[in-house]
Parts: structure tokens; C-alpha cells; sequence
């Protein structure tokens, strides 16, 4: 199996960044109530994480490490997803209005979500190059909106279901996600 195609996957089922990794899961609870809103979320989240993971590479392996400033990848790093999601901010308020409405307070919180800096160090710290960075965020990224999907799903089902009272609300959102992260589990031994 190619080397690509062994990155996406394993970033896509079997290390996925919030079934497997429990990396994000503010947006992952906030914002799968609706399956448009989770769709919106993961595409704006997306669009973050690949350009994000893009321009942290290529600043890191041609700035930073070369001119020792690595202790600096962090504060960097978190500024330019900052200014990433300023732009997605901008263009969804004139774009999408009813979805930048929708997403709310989650919205600006992409600043802070942890997936996206989780990516941009992983791409560093394992040592790929500017394609497999990419295509491992791809990877992550369509995990992401997967994620999001699932349980926006099976949210919309639970309604219709008699849940018992003591787990309403998140308790069965986190014993759904314990099922789906069980299902996940047989991803394991996919690639070898």
C-alpha cells in the first residue's frame, strides 16, 4: 500500500483526532445537535486544518528550525490558526450568514481548538514532508467532519428514541461516542 494512502487512512479511521484521540471535543458535543451545523462546522474546521498544517510546515521547515527558533513554534503556530479563522470568520458572515449564526460562540473557538494545533504538531513532530503533511491533514481533517456527521446523525435519531431519564442530555452523547469510538476500533488492523 502506498505510503499516502496508508497517512490518510490512518488519520481518517484508525487514528481518527476525535473517536480515537478524544482531541475536540467541544465542538464535537456543541455542535452536532443539527446535521447542516455539523456540516458547516467541519468544513469551516477543514478548511482550517489543512491550510493551517500547510503554512505551519512550510514556516517551521524553512524558518524556524533552520534559524533555531523552534521554541517558538507554539506561540507561531497558534497565531497563524488565529488569523485562518478570522478569514473563515469574515467570509462566512458575508457568505453564509444563517451558518455563521448558527455556529455561534464555536465559531471563534476554532482559534482554540485543539485538533488543529494537534495536527500542525503531528505533521511536524513525525517528520513528514510538505505532501504527507497535507495529506495527513486531509486525513484529520475529513476525520473531523466524520466525527461531526456521526453523531449529528445519531443525534437526530436519539430523539425519536426512549432514552432513559438519568442519560439525557450529554451523558448518551458520551455513550454514543463510546460505541462509535468501539466501532472505530476494528479499524485497527487495516494497515500494516
Amino acid at each position: 500500500m502506498p505510503v499516502l494512502l496508508k497517512i490518510l487512512i490512518a488519520s481518517l479511521l484508525i487514528n481518527n483526532i476525535v473517536i480515537m484521540r478524544f482531541i475536540a471535543l467541544c465542538p464535537y458535543i456543541g455542535m452536532t445537535t443539527d446535521v447542516k451545523q455539523s456540516i458547516g462546522m467541519g468544513i469551516a474546521v477543514s478548511f482550517v486544518m489543512v491550510l493551517a498544517s500547510t503554512v505551519t510546515w512550510c514556516l517551521y521547515s524553512f524558518v524556524l528550525a533552520p534559524l533555531g527558533l523552534e521554541f517558538l513554534q507554539i506561540l507561531i503556530f497558534i497565531l497563524i490558526i488565529a488569523s485562518l479563522v478570522q478569514l473563515v470568520e469574515f467570509y462566512l458572515k458575508k457568505s453564509a450568514p444563517a451558518l455563521y449564526m448558527a455556529m455561534g460562540i464555536y465559531l471563534p473557538l476554532i482559534t482554540t481548538n485543539c485538533a488543529i494545533l494537534a495536527v500542525t504538531f503531528d505533521t511536524i513532530s513525525s517528520g513528514y514532508n510538505f505532501i504527507e503533511s497535507i495529506v495527513y491533514s486531509l486525513g484529520t481533517a475529513a476525520g473531523f467532519l466524520l466525527a461531526m456527521v456521526l453523531l449529528a446523525g445519531l443525534r437526530q435519531r436519539i430523539r425519536s428514541s426512549a432514552v432513559p431519564q438519568f442519560l439525557k442530555g450529554n451523558p448518551i452523547l458520551f455513550v454514543l461516542s463510546s460505541l462509535i469510538a468501539t466501532a472505530f476500533m476494528g479499524f485497527a488492523g487495516l494497515i500494516k
